[in-house]
């Protein structure tokens, strides 16, 4: 199935983990794929993976933190595919954990929504004029299941995705007539190389609440997002998909 034939999909966070299983998924279905991230050197090596699967790429080095960066990397896209469709926002990082709110770095919890949150608002924000002006746009944010139910000694990384799952409604809503939709995926622990560098009690702690008692496989939540990036899903906006297990039932 070719859900995403002529179509160019932006990717953040792309170069390893869900963020490469999404652009690997979306690319396999026939889009075009930009990937941005910092990892000049993982991001090659990706973009080499899915050159090699016959998938159009475009790798693309940017902070999605710096606003001139993001918007540098959407003219980038713009410039060589004439189009973006779709933006799928990956990009994140947990920051510390395993800590009472008391124990936590103000530090680092700004490093945390800088990236997650602040981030994600300026790809959004660089993307939506181009959909706009084609009256057709899938936007979907990867939020997480800590978002909507708060995993304890994880407050900067919670605090995030719950910001995440707002943005999404709204962005949601004031899209609604345009052609432009906007949700979000809320996966639960889905094992990556940033799950494997948490505390193993960490990773027990937010397994044992997963009623089918595993984490995710990337390629799971990958099949979410390729839905709610897909002509398909044309009457949700607003609204976080559950990829967690039964973990949220809601």
């Amino acid at each position: 199935m070719k859900r995403f034939e002529n179509q160019v999909a932006i990717v953040t966070g792309a170069a390893r983990g869900i963020g490469f299983g999404i652009a690997r998924r979306l690319g396999s279905e026939g889009a075009a794929v930009a990937m941005l991230d910092m990892d000049t050197e993982q991001l090659a090596s990706a973009e080499s993976e899915l050159s090699g699967a016959g998938i159009e790429t475009l790798s693309v080095a940017a902070d999605v933190t710096e606003r001139a960066a993001v918007e540098g990397a959407v003219a980038a896209v713009l410039e060589r595919f004439g189009r973006a469709g779709v933006l799928v926002t990956c990009a994140g990082m947990t920051g510390q954990t395993n800590l009472n709110t008391h124990e936590v770095d103000p530090a680092d919890f700004d490093r945390v929504m800088d990236l997650n949150v602040r981030g994600m608002f300026l790809c959004i924000r660089a993307v939506l004029p181009h959909m706009l002006k084609e009256g057709y746009g899938r936007i979907v944010n990867i939020a997480s299941i800590s978002g909507k139910d708060g995993n304890a000694g994880m407050l900067a990384y919670s605090t995030s995705k719950a910001a995440v799952i707002g943005m999404t409604k709204v962005i949601g809503k004031e899209y609604a007539g345009t052609g432009i939709t906007c949700n979000a995926i809320a996966p639960a622990v889905v094992r990556t190389a940033m799950v494997d560098a948490l505390p193993e009690a960490q990773v027990k702690y937010m397994t044992d609440k997963i009623p089918m008692r595993r984490t995710g496989e990337i390629e799971e939540i990958a099949a979410v997002v390729a839905f709610a990036a897909s002509p398909e899903a044309s009457f949700t906006t607003g609204f976080t998909f559950d990829a967690s297990g039964g973990r949220a039932v809601y």
